[in-house]
């Protein structure tokens, strides 16, 4: 799927692949949430994951915006240390139930679109990420933080649930 290139578009994504989403949330009963399937990971872990992403991007953003260091993912952590990262990720989540995380993606989510809203076409779509030390705009940025995060959240529930039925 190609990347959106306006505000427009990024609302648009944005809104779809959360009510995607949210549409399939919302039919995974808790006990099916927690258990863990593939590399230890439960859907509740997945959704908390994708919580937590929505954070690290504001950080990213507000560091670049006062000129700070970005540490992608996070200080600390190289990209290619992804799998140790959210094994320490899913660890500091255990405590938190479905209805927590599911809780804390609502209201990234929420904090998400009211960010694009209260950004112009330019400060989305201008020009680099302050900071990113990449070519990526601000709305791709935004991009992979949201919809695409949602999207492949949704692909690992339907599997989840698809191979749950099969056993």
């Amino acid at each position: 799927m190609p990347a959106a290139q306006t505000k427009t578009d990024l609302l648009a994504v944005t809104h779809k692949e959360f009510e995607k989403l949210t549409t399939l949330i919302a039919q995974v009963p808790d006990d099916i949430a927690v258990e863990k399937l593939e590399d230890d990971t439960s859907i509740k872990d997945v959704i908390g994951h994708r919580a937590h992403w929505i954070d690290l991007f504001f950080g990213w953003y507000a560091d670049g915006q006062a000129g700070k260091p970005v540490f992608f993912p996070a200080e600390g952590y190289k990209w290619n240390d992804l799998k140790s990262y959210n094994a320490h990720l899913r660890q500091r989540q255990a405590d938190l139930d479905w209805a927590e995380v599911v809780a804390m993606l609502r209201d990234g989510h929420a904090r998400l679109l009211e960010f694009i809203e209260t950004r112009s076409e330019a400060e989305l779509y201008g020009g680099p990420m302050k900071g990113a030390k990449n070519a990526w705009r601000l709305g791709r940025w935004v991009e992979a933080t949201g919809p695409s995060h949602y999207r492949s959240a949704a692909k690992f529930i339907r599997k989840a649930v698809k191979d749950k039925a099969l056993t």
